[in-house]
């Protein structure tokens, strides 16, 4: 018995060892509970020890079974499993051989190929980031793609030659411009089409504004846009702007619509408080799609005929100097810290990257054939810079 006191001993100095220094009980009075402790019958010590193992197991079984206190993630970022898991990959849909590449931004590699419908057109991104969206356009279908598997998990029937697909900032409804001159409203929870809405003349390029409230669609064939209310599915009075307008992208305030002219080679901004529309702003031959910097400070115009990016000062609608990329270049992305933007090339296969800092162009990232668009997964931890 005398061995296991002196172990009852050691294991109370040990314990009075680990308490934080700003707790520690004066030196004396660890001594009179030492000698209080050596004083105590063996049996009391043994109970007492057997409390304390007690208390500890259960305190691990509770944290074993997930009750316990969780992990919390610095406000202003997002865990690593948000987003589905998507964050780090980009999407390229290929026209010429019906497929989506997906590249690692970490290395600008393809690291799958994943199979869609006939001359798909896209990819767009869903809010959350856990699905993307290719519109087939000779299949009157749009492909459902996991970005958590990189697999189609649902195809679904819309109208005749869709093309651009447009997301409500709750990611419940998706808008999909049809060349038949309707809007497809699909619900997304069910992979249904709840609506069709008339709009103008072979619908192209589609945009939501950052409230939800309202979806802007530019008709090619007609030169106008439609806005569409999505409480309600009413459609204004069209808004006239250049020849063969295309793409069509807000900037991140919501206060303007940039709608890319492929026609004219320029791009007519609309004041989306009263549908005014500025003089046009000359870019380059036949511009195809455009991006905003996170700070909506500029915009970068993709000129498919000249091989070039025209890069827009917002505040001025200055252009600067064009940016040769690849040929016949379709639509620009932007990263999330507005350091880098993406341009796919149709005719190379490739993809190119520009820096925006320096507007310097990186070697091409082949991927498949014809390229019409890229997309990227939302990466929340990012800081929004240039």
């Amino acid at each position: 018995m005398d061995e296991l006191e002196e172990q009852l001993q050691r294991l109370a100095e040990y314990h009075a060892a680990q308490v934080p220094a700003f707790s520690m009980p004066p030196t004396d009075e660890l001594a009179g509970r030492r000698r209080f402790a050596r004083r105590m019958p063996v049996e009391v010590l043994i109970a007492a020890c057997l409390a304390v193992a007690l208390v500890v197991g259960g305190v691990l079984l509770l944290l074993r079974s997930g009750n316990g206190p969780s992990v919390q993630t610095p406000a202003g970022t997002s865990p690593p499993t948000a987003y589905g898991g998507c964050t780090g990959k980009g999407y390229v849909n290929n026209s010429g051989d019906a497929t989506v590449s997906v590249l690692n931004t970490a290395t600008d590699a393809v690291s799958a190929t994943i199979p869609v419908g006939r001359f798909p057109l896209g990819p767009f991104m869903s809010p959350d980031g856990k699905y993307v969206y290719v519109s087939n356009n000779l299949d009157g279908t749009v492909s459902k793609i996991s970005t958590a598997t990189d697999k189609v998990s649902a195809t679904i029937t819309v109208g005749k030659g869709p093309a651009s697909v447009a997301f409500t900032p709750d990611g419940k409804h998706a808008y999909v411009t049809q060349e038949d001159g309707t809007v497809s409203v699909i619900t997304t929870a069910t992979d249904a089409v709840s609506a069709q809405i008339a709009v103008g003349k072979n619908p192209i390029g589609a945009a939501i504004t950052p409230d939800g409230k309202h979806i802007y669609v530019a008709n090619k064939d007609d030169g106008t846009v439609s806005v569409i209310t999505t409480a309600t599915g009413a459609v204004s009075a069209p808004i006239t702007v250049g020849k063969g307008p295309g793409g069509v992208a807000f900037t991140p305030d919501g206060k303007y619509a940039y709608v890319a002219n492929q026609t004219d080679g320029t791009v007519s901004v609309i004041t989306t408080a009263t549908g005014a529309v500025s003089a046009p702003i000359t870019v380059g031959q036949g511009p195809l799609g455009e991006a905003f910097t996170p700070n909506g400070k500029y915009a970068y115009v993709a000129n498919n005929t000249d091989g070039t990016v025209s890069v827009i000062t917002t505040a001025t609608h200055s252009v600067s100097a064009p940016i040769t990329v690849g040929s016949q270049p379709v639509g620009v992305t932007i990263t999330a810290d507005g350091e880098h933007a993406y341009v796919a090339n149709n005719t190379d296969g490739t993809v190119s990257v520009i820096t925006t800092a320096t507007g310097a162009v990186s070697p091409p990232i082949a991927v498949g054939s014809r390229p019409r668009g890229t997309v990227l997964c939302p990466e929340p931890s990012r800081t929004p810079a240039r």
